[in-house]
């Protein structure tokens, strides 16, 4: 498919993901349109960051000043321009609101005999969030069994969670479709709200992760906005030519 071709970080351009971006969308009140497919060819509903960088992608294009309602397949999602530079864009988008599974903001998640204290929730795509006290185990491989864990048959995002103070939690990503990844605008929505909501901190968040701190507030009616950055770093054409040609 042409995402694989396109996120191969070999013989492709190499990414996470893959966007298709449409300058307008028939959805109410929609700047633009988006479709995601992931590095292993898969769809999704949304990426927080990836639809950040589409925000950018449409500013960049001139069209637009500072505010962009982008339709996802989680709804029509509004990004409020904080700051720009030269290609440089810091974001702030509405992620809308946690929804948690019935009886699943504290569930013990079994594999191999041991349990995960885990949040089984959804913030426009599933999320499995994992509290751990540190990272010193083969979080990548469990990742990985907890994406294709029975429980989720249409597989699941998956974050892990440390404390790191009333304000702040360290997390690692393992997303769907994509493997490990430095930074998830969803996973970080779902690790921080999962947080909030078992009372493990309050509001705002600093979300840490490797690629950076992205910070989160909760708003009273329970609308979550993340903050981020996205910048364009290079322009061009792809050639693909499909297997059955």
């Amino acid at each position: 498919m042409m995402a694989r071709a396109i996120c191969d970080r070999h013989a492709g351009v190499g990414a996470d993901g893959w966007l298709l971006v449409t300058p307008s969308s028939s959805s109410a009140g929609a700047d633009g349109g988006i479709r995601l497919y992931n590095s292993d060819g898969s769809d999704s509903e949304i990426s927080g960051n990836g639809t950040r960088c589409a925000a950018a992608f449409l500013l960049e294009s001139g069209v637009l000043t500072d505010e962009v309602r982008i339709a996802t397949g989680a709804g029509v999602k509004h990004i409020r321009v904080l700051e720009r530079g030269e290609h440089r864009y810091l974001l702030e988008m509405n992620m809308g609101r946690a929804m948690v599974k019935e009886g699943r903001l504290r569930f013990a998640l079994e594999l191999d005999g041991r349990q995960w204290d885990a949040t089984i929730l959804n913030v426009g795509n599933p999320q499995c969030v994992v509290f751990v006290e540190d990272f010193d185990f083969d979080w990548r491989a469990l990742g990985k069994r907890i994406e294709h864990h029975a429980l989720f048959p249409n597989r699941t995002n998956v974050s892990f969670v440390r404390e790191a103070g009333p304000h702040a939690i360290d997390v690692l990503f393992w997303e769907r479709g994509a493997g490990e990844t430095m930074s998830s605008g969803t996973g970080s929505t779902g690790a921080a709200a999962a947080a909030m909501l078992r009372g493990l901190v309050a509001g705002p968040v600093e979300v840490r992760t490797p690629a950076g701190s992205l910070p989160l507030r909760l708003e009273p009616d329970g609308e979550l906005y993340l903050t981020g950055p996205a910048q364009i770093i290079a322009g061009g054409e792809f050639y693909w030519e499909s297997e059955s040609s």
